[in-house]
C-alpha cells in the first residue's frame, strides 16, 4: 500500500482521501463524500491528541468554522472541568488503544465554541498509517435523547417515590389496621378463602387464651369448633361465597359469640374471601339475663304489692268488723246486766268475747305470715338446729294446735322409728303448725286431722292428711306461689302465704314437701328430711 500522507499539509481536506486510501483509487472521493456528509461529528486526532481533520457536521455541532479545530488539542471539545482528566485518559488509550464506545454507565459532555454544553456519546476507533497511530471518535449529540432519558428518569423517581409514599402509607395503614384488629375487643376479625381456613386473624380474644395470629394462618378454622356445630356453621360461612351475609350466635363450651360475616369481593366483584367478625357476647348476655330477672322480679313485686293490698284490705276488713260489731254488743249487754237474766247476758258476752278473740287469732296469724315472708325474703331468717325429740314435740305442738280447731275436730297423731333428730325447732313447728291449721280450716266440723311421723334409714317423713273439700287438680301447679289461693276456698279466710312459707322453710332444711288431693276428699302433705340433715355433722 502507497500511502502519501507525508506529502500532503496537514490541515488540507485531501488528507482523508489518504486515510481512507484503497488499490482501488477511483474510491478515494466516494469516501471523502460519506465522510463530508456523515450525519454524525467525526473527528480524527494524532497522538499528541491534535486534531487533524474533522468533518462538517463537526463545526456545525461545536459552533466552529472550517478548519478552526485543526491543530487545536482535543480537549478544547470538553468542558473546562473534565480537560485536565481527560489528558491522562487519552494517554492510556493511546497505549493500548481499540475499538470501543466511551463512558459506558457514564454522562459524556461536550462544549461548543460559545461555552455551553451538551450531552454526547463517543465512539472511539484507531488505525496506523506511515508508522503513526490516529484515534478517531465518532461524536453524537445526545441531548434530545439525554432529555427523554432525564424525563424519564424524573418520572420514574416521581414513581418512585409515589410508590414509596404509598408503600409507607398502607404500611401504616396496615400496621394501624393490625393495632385496632389486636385490640379489638372481647372477639377476633378473620378473614377465610374459600376452604375456610384462615387468611388472616386478630382479636384480644385470641391472646386471652395465647393463640398467635401467625399460628392460625392457613389452618382450617371448622376443625376448631367442637363437632356439633361444625356442620351447621360450614353451611352459613359458605353461603356467604354466594353473596348472603349473615349473622348468628354460637355458643362454645361456656361461651357465646356473635358471628357476623360479610363478602370480601375482589375489583372484578369476584369472592374469593369472607370477613368475619367474631366477638364474645356472654357477659353482655349474662347482663341481660340478670336485667330480664330484675325486670321479672320487679314485675313480681309490684304484683305481690297489688295483691297485698287487695287481700289485706279484705282479710282485715272482716275481723276487725267483727272484733268492733262484737266489742259493741258485750258494751250493751254489760249496760243491761242490773235488769236483764244474768245468765242470758253472761252466755251472750262469752260468745262475742269469743269471737274477739277468734278475730285477733286471725289477725295475729296474718301478722306472722306477712313477718315470715319478710324475714325469709330479705334472707333475714338464721338456722339453729338443737336436739329433739320429734314424738314429743308432736305431742305438745298437737296440744296447742288443739285450741284453734274447729268444733269436734280431733288430731290422731302417731310415730314409728327412731326419735331423736337434730333439726331447728322452731322452723320445723312453723311447717307443721301451718299443715295442721289448714287441714283444720279446709275441712269440716266433727272431722279427723291424721298426722304421722317416721324416722327410717332415709330420714324424716312428717303426714298431714285431711278429708276436706280438697284442691281442683286445675290449682295444684300453683299451691305453693304467693298469694295463691285455690278457687273453692274464696269464703274462707286466709292470705295464700301459708304454703308458699312452708315451701321456703322446707327449702332452708334441705327438705321436700309434696302432696296429694282430690276435690271433695281430702288432701295429703308430706314433708321428707333427709338422713344426713337431720344428723348432727361429726366434729372432725
Amino acid at each position: 500500500m502507497d500511502n502519501k500522507i507525508n506529502n500532503i499539509p496537514l490541515a488540507s481536506p485531501d488528507l482523508i482521501s489518504h486515510f481512507m486510501f484503497t488499490k482501488e483509487e477511483n474510491l478515494s472521493p466516494v469516501y471523502k463524500v460519506l465522510f463530508e456528509t456523515a450525519a454524525e461529528s467525526l473527528v480524527v486526532t494524532d497522538e499528541k491528541g491534535s486534531i487533524v481533520l474533522v468533518n462538517a457536521r463537526t463545526n456545525e455541532m461545536f459552533g466552529y468554522t472550517t478548519n478552526e479545530l485543526v491543530g487545536q488539542k482535543l480537549e478544547i471539545l470538553l468542558p473546562q472541568k473534565y480537560r485536565k482528566e481527560h489528558v491522562k485518559h487519552r494517554e492510556d488509550y493511546n497505549h493500548s488503544p481499540k475499538q470501543r464506545s466511551m463512558g459506558i454507565g457514564m454522562d459524556l459532555w461536550a462544549q461548543r465554541k460559545d461555552m455551553t454544553e451538551f450531552p454526547v456519546e463517543v465512539s472511539l476507533n484507531y488505525f496506523k498509517t506511515e508508522g503513526k497511530t490516529f484515534v478517531m471518535g465518532l461524536v453524537t449529540d445526545i441531548t434530545d435523547r439525554y432529555k427523554a432519558e432525564q424525563q424519564i428518569r424524573k418520572m420514574n423517581e416521581d414513581l418512585e417515590n409515589l410508590v414509596e409514599e404509598r408503600t409507607k402509607e398502607l404500611e401504616e395503614s396496615r400496621r394501624l389496621y393490625q393495632i385496632v384488629a389486636r385490640n379489638f375487643p372481647d372477639g377476633t376479625i378473620n378473614v377465610f378463602d374459600k376452604d375456610l381456613k384462615y387468611v388472616f386473624a386478630e382479636g384480644s380474644e385470641l391472646f386471652k387464651y395465647g393463640i398467635t395470629s401467625e399460628k392460625l394462618v392457613g389452618t382450617d378454622y371448622i376443625t376448631r369448633l367442637p363437632a356439633e356445630v361444625r356442620d351447621e356453621v360450614r353451611e352459613k360461612l359458605l353461603a356467604v361465597f354466594k353473596g348472603t351475609n349473615t349473622t348468628f350466635e354460637l355458643q362454645v363450651r361456656n361461651n357465646i359469640y356473635l358471628i357476623s360475616v360479610v363478602a370480601l369481593p375482589d375489583t372484578e366483584g369476584k369472592t374469593d374471601q369472607i370477613l368475619m367478625v367474631e366477638q364474645n357476647i356472654t357477659r353482655k348476655k349474662k347482663a341481660e339475663e340478670d336485667m330480664k330477672r330484675a325486670l321479672e322480679k320487679e314485675k313480681q313485686l309490684n304484683e305481690l304489692k297489688s295483691r297485698f293490698v287487695s287481700m289485706a284490705s279484705h282479710e282485715f276488713r272482716t275481723p276487725l268488723s267483727t272484733i268492733l260489731s262484737s266489742s259493741s254488743l258485750v258494751e250493751k249487754y254489760l249496760a243491761k246486766a242490773d235488769v236483764d237474766d244474768p245468765a242470758s247476758v253472761k252466755e251472750n258476752t262469752t260468745r262475742h268475747i269469743k269471737r274477739i278473740k277468734s278475730s285477733v287469732g286471725n289477725l295475729t296469724s296474718i301478722l306472722n305470715d306477712f313477718l315470715s315472708l319478710d324475714k325469709l325474703e330479705q334472707g333475714k331468717v338464721e338456722i339453729k338446729p338443737s336436739h329433739i325429740y320429734i314424738d314429743k314435740f308432736a305431742e305438745e305442738l298437737v296440744e296447742e294446735i288443739q285450741g284453734t280447731l274447729k268444733r269436734n275436730q280431733k288430731i290422731d297423731y302417731k310415730h314409728t322409728g327412731e326419735t331423736s333428730i337434730y333439726l331447728d325447732k322452731q322452723m320445723l313447728k312453723n311447717i307443721v303448725y301451718n299443715l295442721i291449721s289448714n287441714a283444720s280450716k279446709y275441712s269440716d266440723e266433727d272431722s279427723l286431722i291424721e298426722f304421722t311421723s317416721n324416722i327410717d334409714k332415709t330420714g324424716l317423713s312428717l303426714v298431714v292428711t285431711d278429708h276436706g273439700m280438697g284442691i281442683p287438680d286445675t290449682d295444684q301447679a300453683h299451691m305453693f306461689e304467693r298469694f295463691f289461693r285455690a278457687k273453692n276456698v274464696t269464703n274462707i279466710q286466709g292470705t295464700g302465704l301459708g304454703l308458699n312459707i312452708v315451701k321456703r322453710y322446707t327449702d332452708l332444711l334441705n327438705g321436700t314437701i309434696s302432696f296429694s288431693s282430690a276435690e271433695s276428699k281430702g288432701t295429703t302433705f308430706i314433708l321428707h328430711i333427709s338422713k344426713e340433715h337431720i344428723s348432727e355433722p361429726k366434729i372432725v
